[in-house]
């Protein structure tokens, strides 16, 4: 008993004398049983690099570089077929026209398939603020958070769909950017349903297809 008692007692020594009291503050090394990546050779951003004359680890982009895809795309970016879907379509991606102007209208096909993903996304990003109808009566106003502006002043009616675009894409005020929660066409397909919202309240059932107007009992 004594001697398991004595391993006992110097086992509790020796984990206390190497890793130390549990919260207990240090101003040494730690011990890294396992440092893994801790310790790893790299250059930190914005760090310094003798390497270089000017003495930064960031590298300027080599002058005419042009984009290609991501890392996960090298297969196809480096394809000989690869062609870029930006440079086909720059007003998709970038919501401005040749003369770097506001886009006015869709640099897509507008559908019924695209209206139901426009219904679709809007109803998931962005009717929590704006409202249903887009009205800005969304679910956040019953929280006491800041008003949030109606699709249906003339304002908003008389805006580019480009800039609607660039809104969506890069936020504004107290709006946040959802460019990396939509890709480009689910936010032109948003735009489209908001501009489906507006006519809504300023229309009669004149305005209403033919073909529809069983549908709704008319």
């Amino acid at each position: 008993m004594r001697y398991f008692i004595a391993i006992w007692i110097f086992g509790v020594v020796a984990v206390v004398s190497i890793l130390g009291f549990r919260g207990a503050k240090s101003t040494r090394q730690p011990i890294y049983v396992f440092p893994d990546m801790d310790w790893q050779a790299k250059y930190l951003p914005q760090g310094e690099n003798k390497f270089f004359a000017d003495g930064r680890n960031d590298r300027p982009v080599v002058p005419g570089t042009v984009g290609r895809g991501y890392g996960s795309q090298m297969k196809e970016v480096f394809s000989a077929d690869y062609v870029d879907p930006v440079s086909l379509n720059p007003p998709m991606y970038s919501g401005k026209d040749a003369d770097g102007e506001w886009v006015r209208g869709f640099p897509v096909e507008v559908t019924d398939e695209f209206m139901q993903l426009g219904q679709q996304k809007f109803t998931i990003f962005c009717a929590v603020c704006h409202g249903a109808a887009g009205d800005g009566n969304g679910v956040t106003k019953q929280f006491g958070m800041a008003a949030t502006p109606t699709y249906h002043d003339a304002r908003i009616r008389g805006m580019a769909e480009g800039e609607i675009f660039n809104t969506i894409t890069h936020g504004k005020n107290l709006m946040g950017a959802y460019g990396m929660k939509l890709r480009p066409e689910e936010r032109w397909a948003v735009i489209a349903y908001v501009r489906a919202l507006q006519l809504a309240q300023q229309t009669s059932i004149e305005d209403v297809p033919e073909q529809f107007k069983p549908e709704l009992g008319l």
